[in-house]
């Protein structure tokens, strides 16, 4: 079930969500959110940590794809009224990057939670760009006590 009545697109609300700050922040929407599925969006810009060349870096890609762990987290806690624990990556594998996106492009990362005990997620993931999909990996992260 979505819990959004409405697309998240305030990149203010959403950076408040999860504990990276600007320059870092690699998701700026929230399409979609489920307990177990979460869509989240990033308008790629020139001012990017990640920007070369007018190409978005595989490691942006990778950013990108453990920052939307970290929003599903904070949405889950903003929905219960608490504070959101920090997290951090714990294993990535699986990566798999089939083109590198320009800017400008709008990246549309789903992440599906495999597994999730006692604060270590499973999850896969997937971001896709002009509606094709341009990397694909898995991702285990840890929440920090």
């Amino acid at each position: 079930m979505n819990l959004l009545e409405n697309h998240i697109i305030d990149p203010g609300f959403v950076n408040n969500l999860i504990p990276q700050k600007k320059p870092f922040v690699m998701v700026d929407k929230l399409f979609y959110f489920s307990e177990d599925k979460i869509v989240s969006g990033l308008t790629i810009t020139n001012d990017s940590l990640f920007s070369k060349n007018s190409v978005f870096e595989a490691a942006g890609l990778i950013e990108n794809m453990a920052q939307t762990i970290a929003l599903h987290t904070g949405y889950s806690y903003y929905l219960k009224k608490e504070t959101a624990p920090a997290g951090y990556i714990g294993a990535i594998k699986k990566i798999e990057i089939a083109k590198l996106p320009g800017i400008g492009e709008e990246l549309v990362t789903t992440v599906v939670i495999l597994h999730d005990i006692m604060g270590v997620t499973m999850v896969s993931a997937s971001i896709e760009s002009k509606n094709t999909v341009i990397a694909t990996g898995e991702m285990k992260t840890v929440l920090a006590n």
